[in-house]
């Protein structure tokens, strides 16, 4: 089978495109002819040498995937073949990713694409919606009628936060970095957009939420915590899900005296119950329209690498040039 992978970690142009032995299931796994997949930035990391854990070579990248279901192991009860499935953890901890032709998915990581949402939609729903979903969820337990700040609505995870906390009935302020970014707010559903680049973002929260905002969601990877609390409402909840090394100072006093608390989200770390929750109601509101998945280009799968160097370019570069995700399809 025809897939992208690296037999040592470095930079994008490790990865190679070519043949690899299409994968033998066993137990409860299920091999999932592929649809498409989509680039996270914990991809590029990866690939760059990130020591998270060890990694078997050669490695396929990747780990978002939908497609259809090609055989099922023995012990594997929840799929037949044909079902239209999707997954999110895949190539994490130690596994083999998703950017190939076939994939080899324990049924546990799987969940059904519901009828009428494309791979491309589901695929690029997946960590970033799972992501969103526990941070809004499980860890800020969003309620209906509070107010939400997203620092960057219009990016991979962003977009979901603000169209998630929309369908929960959530009232919400986000930031993006251009006129067209912060139209593309609005349409996503926030109720105030706020150009970071030229707007006084202090004055728009004041104005949006006299009291401060319930729930801060922080994206970027150096968080100014001394803002987020003057923007914070009494016993707000801040979510970050970024910034492995980043060691900002933090305004311990102001903090506490708000009764504030901080929740930190890692995906991956989440159980398989925690996620399935989470897929159940993406797929839900996938089929409702409340969630509109945010594709900003599509390669085909030999293009890999120069999707990982476009990820990097904007996650690392701040150049910009996405405004969503990266699809491929094989």
């Amino acid at each position: 089978m025809k897939a992208a992978y690296f037999e040592k970690t470095g930079p994008a142009d490790v990865i190679q495109y070519g043949e690899l032995p299409r994968p033998q299931i066993s137990g409860s796994q299920v091999l999932v002819k592929t649809g498409a997949v989509a680039v996270n930035p914990i991809d590029t990391y990866i690939r760059g040498g990130a020591p998270y854990w060890q990694l078997p070579m050669p490695y396929i990248i990747g780990c978002d995937l939908a497609g259809t279901v090609a055989e099922v192991g023995p012990q594997a009860k929840r799929f037949q073949q044909g079902d239209r499935v999707w997954c999110s953890s895949q190539g994490l901890q130690g596994r083999q990713g998703t950017f190939a032709e076939y994939c080899a998915v324990d049924e546990n990581w799987l969940y059904s694409t519901p009828a009428g949402v494309s791979d491309e939609a589901v695929a690029s729903s997946a960590l970033v919606g799972i992501t969103a979903h526990l941070g809004l969820f499980r860890e800020a337990r969003l309620k209906k009628g509070e107010t939400l700040f997203v620092n960057g609505g219009t990016g991979g995870v962003g977009s979901m936060v603000v169209q998630m906390a929309k369908a929960a009935g959530a009232r919400i302020i986000a930031t993006a970095g251009s006129a067209e970014k912060c139209t593309a707010l609005k349409t996503l559903g926030a109720d105030a957009a706020v150009n970071y680049k030229t707007d006084d973002i202090l004055a728009a929260v004041k104005a949006f939420s006299p009291e401060g905002v319930n729930i801060y969601w922080e994206t970027t990877r150096e968080p100014d915590f001394d803002k987020i609390v003057s923007y914070m409402a009494e016993r707000g909840r801040v979510i970050l899900m970024a910034g492995r090394d980043a060691r900002p100072p933090f305004p311990v006093g102001p903090f506490y005296v708000k009764g504030c608390s901080l929740h930190g989200v890692v995906m991956f770390k989440a159980t398989q119950d925690e996620m399935r929750a989470c897929a159940e109601d993406i797929n839900r509101w996938l089929v409702g329209g409340q969630l509109k998945p945010n594709i900003s280009k599509v390669f085909p799968l030999s293009q890999a690498a120069a999707a990982h160097k476009l990820q990097e370019e904007n996650t690392l570069q701040k150049t910009g040039t996405l405004g969503g995700k990266i699809v491929l399809r094989p």
